[in-house]
């Protein structure tokens, strides 16, 4: 099938929501339900979408991405982390760890039902996908952080033991506390990256306009991933608010060549098998 199109079409392709969605319920290992929409197309095959920070299944790129794979004819599955949208469980800040022990939950599942996780588009930490799409990822994690949370955040913390975090408006929307601003302040990205196998194919997508996660980030891990390809999008803001069908596209075009590719190595694999079993 050919992922050759122009973005125009595809635009007008992704706005039209999926007609087989179906609500699915996912228990991660804390006991918390995971709330998520599957985009059901019949098809064993499933790309698993998440979102970031503050955000939710129901985000414009969310919804885009999920549809612009569901029209081609795989199935998609887009899902709240706990403590956000309508999953079970609090907000914390970082969290990181907590969000992969998520996901995993989700891929187990689909797993469970003979399912093909052929792509996660979002963030992984274990080995059993292949196939990766980093959006917009933040590499520098201590980058950021006075900018959201304001100056000398540890020395504050420490002597009230939180501090809360409120809107423009002055309404409350999260706490963060000494662990969770720790478990951002510890995670090792770089480290992240070299334990990334060779055999997962990682798609690095960023916005030169990005304002809030700078595109240097997405030049890091172009650096540090081996089997890495980068596509930054000229003009794009973090939303990609006027660039979701070029999103979509180069996504989707990622996705179609890790096809072929798994494909001839199938082809290669079954040859060599008769090969030798010959001998």
């Amino acid at each position: 099938m050919s992922m050759t199109r122009s973005t125009h079409s595809l635009q007008q392709q992704i706005q039209k929501p999926g007609l087989q969605l179906q609500r699915v319920i996912v228990e991660n290992k804390h006991g918390e339900k995971l709330v998520g929409l599957l985009h059901e197309t019949g098809s064993k095959q499933l790309a698993v979408v998440c979102h970031g920070f503050q955000s939710s299944k129901e985000r414009i790129p969310m919804v885009n991405l999920a549809a612009a794979v569901e029209k081609e004819g795989i199935s998609a599955f887009r899902f709240d982390f706990a403590g956000n949208g309508e999953s079970e469980g609090s907000f914390q800040y970082g969290n990181y760890r907590r969000e992969a022990d998520d996901l995993r939950a989700v891929v187990q599942h689909f797993h469970e039902q003979n399912r093909v996780i052929i792509a996660v588009i979002g963030i992984v930490k274990y080995k059993d996908v292949h196939t990766v799409v980093n959006i917009s990822g933040r590499f520098n994690l201590k980058r950021g952080i006075e900018g959201r949370l304001g100056k000398d955040v540890l020395q504050r913390i420490k002597q009230n033991g939180f501090i809360d975090i409120k809107n423009k408006k002055g309404k409350f929307e999260y706490r963060v506390t000494e662990e969770s601003l720790m478990d951002r302040l510890t995670t090792d990205t770089h480290a992240a990256c070299l334990s990334i196998q060779p055999k997962c194919r990682v798609l690095t997508v960023h916005g030169s306009m990005d304002k809030i996660v700078p595109v240097e980030d997405a030049l890091e891990f172009a650096k540090f991933i081996s089997n890495h390809k980068l596509h930054i999008i000229e003009g794009a803001d973090h939303e990609y608010t006027s660039h979701q069908g070029e999103l979509a596209s180069i996504v989707l075009d990622f996705l179609q060549e890790n096809f072929s590719l798994e494909k001839n190595m199938l082809k290669t694999a079954l040859k060599d098998h008769v090969f030798h079993s010959r001998i």
